[in-house]
């Protein structure tokens, strides 16, 4: 299967199992005959989950997340969005986040639909927040859920992964997230300020797709770069 990709105002416009969708370089998904955009494991309160645990780290990750969230949902006004899991770091991060972040989610969310998929770090609803809580969801040909099942499945997107890609050129390394997908399935960058990235040549992601349709579309500053399965290096 190959993929048609054009790039829009630094954006991708991909095909994924016949539905158009649009990577943006901030790391959310836009689907626009749906209007539906998508981001993946925000794990807000990330910081304040390492300091409830004894480990300090500086406590902005929460704020940026949130920043560059309002900032995707301003820039496409969609009418429903979807949180693919792993939104909240720990089960009790929802109902310890500090109210002023509470009111910047809610001010986002306002005037939309909202869906939470449930993650492994967040299995339950988030306490104290409006939108509808579920395993997966349908829309269009493609299924959203939060971890990619092991066997094929046409029209997953999913997260869980935070898949990044590293090419090398001329000596010089570059890793960045990415979108990963085969025209087939796609999984999701983490959209999360503290969060890091797992190698698509590492093998969870082996099975996953159709090698020979492969490719990654990295997020660059203010910009999407495709890059061929074939091009990319481990590491």
């Amino acid at each position: 299967m190959t993929i048609a990709t054009r790039i829009e105002g630094g954006a991708a416009y991909v095909s994924v199992a016949g539905e158009a969708a649009l990577c943006d370089p901030a790391g959310a998904l836009f689907l626009p005959a749906h209007g539906l955009l998508v981001v993946s494991d925000l794990h807000l309160e990330k910081g304040a989950a390492f300091a409830r645990r004894g480990v300090m780290m500086p406590p902005y990750d929460t704020a940026a997340t949130l920043d560059r969230l309002a900032r995707v949902v301003e820039a496409y006004d969609p009418a429903a969005v979807i949180s693919l899991g792993d939104s909240f770091h720990d089960v009790v991060g929802a109902r310890h986040m500090p109210e002023p972040f509470r009111q910047r989610l809610g001010a986002i969310m306002s005037g939309r639909d909202w869906f939470w998929i449930v993650g492994n770090h967040d299995p339950e609803p988030p306490a104290g927040l409006p939108g509808r809580t579920v395993s997966e969801i349908a829309v269009g040909n493609l299924l959203f859920r939060h971890e990619p099942a092991a066997r094929a499945c046409d029209g997953e997107v999913a997260g869980h992964l935070h898949p990044g890609a590293r090419i090398v050129r001329r000596g010089r390394s570059v890793r960045r997230p990415c979108f990963a997908t085969d025209g087939r399935r796609l999984v999701m960058p983490a959209f999360g300020a503290l969060t890091g990235v797992l190698n698509v040549r590492d093998r969870a992601f082996l099975r996953l797709f159709e090698w020979n349709a492969f490719r990654a579309y990295m997020l660059g500053t203010g910009k999407v770069y495709p890059v061929d399965g074939k091009m990319l290096s481990p590491g």
